[in-house]
C-alpha cells in the first residue's frame, strides 16, 4: 500500500474510530485530576502510570481519564480493535506521525459537509473488495505526480459548494448525455 493512502487510512481511523474530538485552541487547561478522583476501573486501567500521575500534565491527566472512561466502555471487540490501532501508531516513525498529526488537523479545520464527504468517500473505500482497493491503489501509483494533482485539482473544481446538493436521500436528476438535445 502506498504511503500516501496508508497514512490517509490511519488519520481517517483516527479521526473516525476513536471519535477524538477537536479542542478549542482558547479553551481553559484542564484542572489536575487527583488519582483519588478516577474510578476503581479506570485506575485498573491506568495502573502502569499510578506511581507518576501527580507528575504528569493536567492535560494529559485529563487526556489518559477520557480513555480509561472509554476503554471501559468498549466491547471486546472494539478493545481489541483498538489496541490493533495503537499498536499500528507505535510502528509508525516520527515523520510518519507527524504527516498523520498534520491531516488530523487538516481534518478537524473542515466544515461538517466537508468532514462528512470525506467519511462517506473513507466508508466507500472500505466497503470496496480487497482486490477492488488493490487495484484503485495500483491505478494511483501508475499516474504522475502531474497526473494525480491534476486529478485532485478536478475534482475539487467539480465538488458543489456545501449545502448545494439534493435533499439528504435525494438523488440528483440524471445526466443529459453531452451533444443531443
Amino acid at each position: 500500500m502506498s504511503y500516501g493512502i496508508r497514512q490517509f487510512l490511519s488519520v481517517m481511523t483516527l479521526a473516525i474510530s476513536v471519535g477524538l474530538s477537536a479542542g478549542s485552541a482558547w479553551a481553559a487547561p484542564p484542572a489536575p485530576v487527583p488519582w483519588s478522583d478516577l474510578e476503581p476501573a479506570e485506575q485498573a486501567v491506568l495502573a502502569g502510570l499510578a506511581d507518576r500521575w501527580d507528575q504528569l500534565p493536567a492535560e494529559r491527566q485529563a487526556r489518559l481519564a477520557a480513555g480509561a472512561r472509554r476503554w471501559n466502555t468498549m466491547t471486546p471487540g472494539e478493545r481489541a480493535a483498538a489496541g490493533d490501532r495503537f499498536q499500528r501508531w507505535q510502528q509508525l516513525g516520527p515523520e510518519q506521525r507527524a504527516f498523520v498529526r498534520d491531516e488530523f488537523r487538516r481534518y478537524q479545520q473542515m466544515s461538517p459537509e466537508e468532514q462528512e464527504r470525506v467519511r462517506r468517500n473513507f466508508q466507500r473505500f472500505r466497503d470496496l473488495t480487497p482486490e477492488q482497493r488493490e487495484q484503485l491503489r495500483n491505478r494511483w501509483r501508475e499516474l504522475t505526480p502531474e497526473q494525480r494533482q491534476k486529478l485532485m485539482e478536478r475534482r475539487r473544481a467539480n465538488r458543489p459548494p456545501p449545502g448545494a446538493g439534493p435533499p439528504r436521500g435525494q438523488r440528483p436528476p440524471p445526466r443529459q448525455p453531452q451533444g443531443r438535445r
